[in-house]
């Protein structure tokens, strides 16, 4: 072994030491000989699995093994940087030159390390960014809260810590700190995590996305953090849930995104009782079902959950849309990608059907949901599937109105439609027809009141066609290029009343209009 090799063994060659090399960061699983190559290696589990070679396998020896088949491989401590401590890696980042960082969701200017000793004093700094300095310890004790004792925010992403208890003693000197990301880590459970806790006493939002976390062990850390509130765990080996007790009780945001969740565990995260907003994006769930409260009523769960995203799951049953109608605080629903809503054909009426379907919702996949897109939602509702209801044994008389138990366990909400707004008279309903572009097609003619001497133009349209689109056909049709169009319908349902089109994102259905009804152009120039 050489000098240099055996000074690098004593000081920094351990088991469990971050390293990084060629830009890849790693955890030391074996330090030793390698036979028949003479000499030091350090054997590396990469946390990017496309850097290794085996699994600690060599020549037919095991000497450590990797969560990943191909995900570690031998280097020479030589080529491996051990990092350096929090300050060395502070006045190397801040005395280059001034930093745009984006630190959470807002962008800071970051001054340079020699410009804060004319602008300001460096204890002053209230915000600092870390990502991905090879930060790997504490350093001399003490220093850190002399230097930067003011830190309410502090990103250190994508560092070489190998432990909790070395974040504590770089933490438990900053006795402002509100906000703290450390994603894209590795870190050893920590020897004492409730005695640790004074370090995180004013600690509201942690993100820990991307560190191989388990959702025990994040559990195990918990009583650290005895004021969070917003927890950001996304993409990490978090798979069955058990229930937080007497930790995480002041949550009121959770992302569990990019975890593969056992669907029947997520009620364990039911009782938080301060819980506003939760992401389940990406987690593979196909059934969320709340089971103590029939349909038609409110569940206890998720008491104060206002915002809640599904995007990119595997749901296709409307059962699981009927569930969300129990939640009491439900307001914003995102949850596109799901094989659901691709099944109706056409996703403009998949997603009135959500609207319909869960009464409290003031947003949905991120577009608001005005008093106008609401009543035209659960009105259409109410005709496509009033002959089923009618079939079960409703009545449009309330008295003699008895649908079946099947009917209300598909459609828990429509019965409290009809008494807001009627039943619908024979004309309004609709039959069910599998989906197909003929079946599609409505007739529309297009009159232009104001011109006399223009005769109206019947055309057969796709009812899912937004008014946008109308407008740019009737340019060429009419040949008024340049003109401000504005659009209104009437039907012979209606008495022929007159009503206004005024939105061009919205489609033909859902204004409700139908074969044979007529659109009114007028336009300006």
């Amino acid at each position: 072994m050489s000098s240099m090799d055996t000074e690098v063994f004593e000081d920094s060659c351990q088991v469990g030491k971050r390293v990084s090399c060629d830009g890849e960061r790693g955890t030391v699983q074996y330090v030793g000989s390698v036979p028949p190559t003479p000499g030091l290696w350090l054997g590396v589990e990469w946390d990017n699995p496309a850097r290794g070679k085996h699994d600690g396998i060599h020549q037919g020896v095991r000497y450590f093994t990797c969560r990943h088949p191909h995900g570690g491989s031998f280097i020479r401590p030589k080529k491996a940087s051990f990092g350096v401590d929090f300050l060395t890696a502070l006045k190397k980042r801040y005395e280059l030159e001034i930093q745009h960082i984006t630190v959470s969701t807002k962008t800071v200017e970051m001054v340079g390390f020699e410009k804060v000793s004319e602008m300001q004093r460096i204890e002053n700094i209230t915000t600092i960014a870390l990502r991905m300095c090879e930060v790997s310890n504490p350093g001399p004790e003490n220093e850190i809260r002399k230097t930067t004792p003011g830190v309410i925010s502090l990103d250190m992403c994508s560092n070489l810590l190998s432990c909790w208890d070395d974040v504590v003693a770089i933490i438990g000197q900053m006795e402002c700190l509100r906000e703290l990301q450390l994603s894209h880590n590795r870190l050893r459970m920590p020897s004492e995590p409730l005695s640790s806790s004074i370090a995180f006493h004013k600690l509201k939002v942690l993100s820990l996305s991307n560190c191989a976390i388990t959702w025990p062990q994040l559990l195990e850390c918990s009583p650290m953090w005895p004021q969070l509130e917003e927890l950001y765990v996304s993409n990490n080996d978090i798979t069955e849930l058990q229930r937080p007790c007497n930790v995480l009780q002041s949550l009121t945001r959770l992302d569990l995104s990019e975890n593969v969740l056992v669907e029947e565990s997520l009620l364990a995260v039911a009782d938080l009782s301060r819980l506003e907003t939760l992401s389940l994006s990406k987690t593979g769930i196909s059934v969320l079902r709340f089971d103590d409260t029939p349909l038609g009523s409110k569940t206890a769960m998720f008491p104060a959950l206002k915002t809640l995203s599904l995007n990119h799951n595997r749901i296709s049953e409307w059962s699981v849309i009927n569930e969300l109608e129990k939640l009491s605080s439900l307001e914003k629903l995102s949850c596109h990608s799901n094989p659901l809503l691709s099944r109706e054909g056409n996703p403009q009426t998949a997603l009135q059907l959500v609207i319909a379907k869960v009464g409290p919702l003031v947003c949905l996949n991120g577009g608001q949901i005005l008093p106008e897109d609401r009543r035209g939602a659960e009105l259409d509702y109410c005709k496509k599937f009033g002959s089923e209801w009618l079939e079960s044994g409703g009545h449009r008389d309330p008295l003699q109105s008895h649908p079946s138990d099947a009917f209300t366990t598909q459609h828990p909400r429509f019965q409290s439609l009809i008494q807001k707004y009627g039943a619908p008279e024979e004309g309004e309903l609709r039959k069910q027809e599998p989906f197909a572009l003929k079946n599609q097609l409505i007739s529309i003619t297009f009159v232009c009141p104001d011109e006399i001497d223009r005769q109206p133009i019947t055309k057969k349209l796709p009812d899912s066609m937004i008014v946008q689109k109308v407008k740019g056909l009737l340019f060429r049709l009419l040949k008024i290029g340049g003109a401000e169009l504005k659009l209104s319908y009437s039907s012979s349902k209606m008495g022929d009343k007159e009503i206004e089109i005024h939105s061009d994102l919205k489609s033909l259905q859902f204004y409700s209009i139908e074969d044979g009804d007529k659109i009114l152009v007028r336009w300006s120039r």
